[in-house]
């Protein structure tokens, strides 16, 4: 039984482990961050209704150039090409699992000038920083990214 639970929480089985919303969003970015700094044309991520909403925002703000779904039930994987617009040069978590950070309408900043994207997790579904802010919603802060 130890062994079976050491093989799983090895980084190298970490992809078998069910990993919480943060865990799963935070590791779409850093696979988006780490190959586009590879020049990788493409990456692979397992499936979830959030990543594909968060893949859909990085898609409008150019960080993304397209987003295929493959597979079939649990075996569903995201397959996203990376040739953008932007890079992502770096991603900081706002909310994590000991601490929930929401924000109103109002309180919704730019990023790094205006040069980065902020990610909230709204009644209306997952938006960027600047369409909840047009819709006059607050939510839960996912991430930032520039």
């Amino acid at each position: 039984m130890l062994e079976s639970i050491a093989k799983f929480t090895s980084v190298r089985y970490t992809h078998l482990v069910n990993l919480d919303t943060f865990g799963m969003y935070i590791d779409l970015i850093n696979r988006i961050k780490n190959a586009q700094a590879a020049r990788r044309r493409i990456t692979r991520t397992p499936y979830t209704k959030m990543d594909a909403a968060i893949t859909n925002i990085l898609i409008r703000h150019g960080f993304v150039d397209k987003v295929a779904v493959i597979g079939r039930g649990a075996k569903k994987i995201l397959k996203i090409s990376l040739p953008a617009k932007r890079t992502v040069h770096a991603f900081q978590a706002l909310s994590k699992p000991s601490l929930d950070r929401y924000a109103g309408a109002r309180e919704l900043k730019p990023v790094q000038g205006g040069r980065g994207l902020l990610v909230v997790s709204t009644p209306m579904g997952v938006l960027s920083g600047d369409e909840a802010k047009k819709q006059h919603v607050g939510g839960k802060l996912l991430f930032k990214v520039w």
